[in-house]
């Protein structure tokens, strides 16, 4: 017999048929904290539960704001949240991270098919001057949402449109999905040219690409600090050189020698575990783990180190925002807007960065994972 999970009313009804059917138990599935009824209207279907992730907190970490956050961090991994806490301190002891955002946008890139060249060229050109006008399409859709601006690239008789939406403290993709279908259908009318797709893979969504790199999307965003030498020998037990070393051997050369989209040494480590604590999308890790961490060592000795994401996908409303536990990790940071957010999680991925990069400047990566990442045996 196979369970038919459209017939169950509950989660527990959907848990009791799963367990009956593959006779086994899922007494730790069952407990959870969140409201099953907006659960399963937003959130997730066919819903029997939850999966716990262990959650740790790491910090403060100074922000030269005058402000210092605490970081809850949700992983399976050992050793994760004890780096970034040691990152954590050297930042601060430094004076803090400077740090920098650029509301790039949300996109969402549909693909029209035209009759031929000729054709999608002139259904660009269209789009292009009445520009204003699907603008106020756009925002008929959402009070929170304002379209930007739009990239276009025609192959063959396919016109790609990549189009760029403010949408505020949200992260949005739900939003600028309504929206383009709102557009794409007037799109259709005026140009005769049909929507294949309202996401054509321009956008480019949940998938590595150099397109997300160079132009961005949803926010842009540089952190850096000046380590004095002290802080490197006393709290990452080594020297600027060496680290500004790793990074060049490793982040810069190994990276180009296999062809890497991201000159980092784990953004995707950090960005998973934020996104995990605060109800982000984890499928927007992928945008996440593209950037580029550099070092320097400056005339004084002292270690100037920067990282740079080009694609973070943020909100702090909406989606998994909204569930109880997401909600006091969120109030843990005390984060106020999405620019604030992603400003936390910038300086969060350049501590994670700094301490695994002297960790390895070290020698001590395995004995770190060693010590606090492998089961006793």
């Amino acid at each position: 017999m196979v369970v038919d999970l459209r017939g169950f009313k509950s989660a527990k009804e959907r848990r009791v048929g799963v367990e009956k059917e593959l006779q086994i138990k899922l007494q730790n599935i069952a407990s959870y904290a969140f409201d099953e009824a907006i659960v399963s209207s937003r959130n997730c279907e066919n819903v029997i539960g939850a999966i716990h992730v262990p959650l740790g907190i790491a910090g403060p970490l100074k922000i030269i704001n005058d402000q210092s956050y605490y970081l809850p961090l949700a992983t399976t991994e050992g050793a994760l949240v004890a780096s970034v806490n040691r990152g954590c301190k050297a930042i601060s002891l430094s004076g803090g991270a400077t740090v920098y955002v650029e509301n790039v946008g949300m996109t969402r890139g549909p693909v029209f098919k035209a009759k031929n060249l000729g054709t999608a060229m002139k259904a660009e050109i269209w789009i292009e001057e009445n520009f204003k006008y699907l603008a106020k399409i756009a925002a008929s859709t959402s009070s929170h949402l304002k379209l930007l601006k739009a990239d276009y690239k025609v192959l063959g008789r396919n016109l790609f449109v990549r189009f760029y939406f403010d949408t505020q403290d949200a992260m949005g993709m739900n939003m600028v999905t309504i929206a383009t279908e709102e557009m794409a259908k007037i799109i259709e009318q005026k140009t005769k040219a049909t929507c294949v797709s309202l996401a054509g893979n321009f956008d480019i969504d949940k998938k590595p690409a150099w397109l997300n790199f160079i132009l961005g999307r949803g926010k842009k965003v540089w952190a850096e600090v000046v380590l004095p030498k002290k802080v490197v020998g006393e709290i990452l037990k080594t020297t600027p050189e060496k680290i500004a070393e790793v990074v060049e051997r490793k982040v810069h050369l190994g990276s180009i020698l296999s062809g890497s989209l991201g000159f980092n040494a784990h953004f995707a480590n950090i960005i998973a575990a934020i996104f995990l604590a605060t109800g982000q999308d984890p499928a927007h890790v992928v945008e996440g783990s593209l950037g580029v961490t550099d070092a320097e060592i400056l005339e004084n000795g002292d270690l100037y180190f920067s990282i740079y994401l080009p694609a973070l996908m943020v909100g702090t409303v909406g989606g998994g925002t909204n569930l109880a536990t997401q909600k006091e990790a969120l109030s843990i940071m005390g984060v106020q807007n999405s620019k604030e957010f992603a400003e936390i999680i910038a300086g969060a991925v350049l501590a994670g960065e700094l301490s695994l990069l002297a960790s390895l400047a070290e020698g001590s990566l395995a004995r770190a994972h060693e010590r606090l990442g492998r089961e006793k045996r």
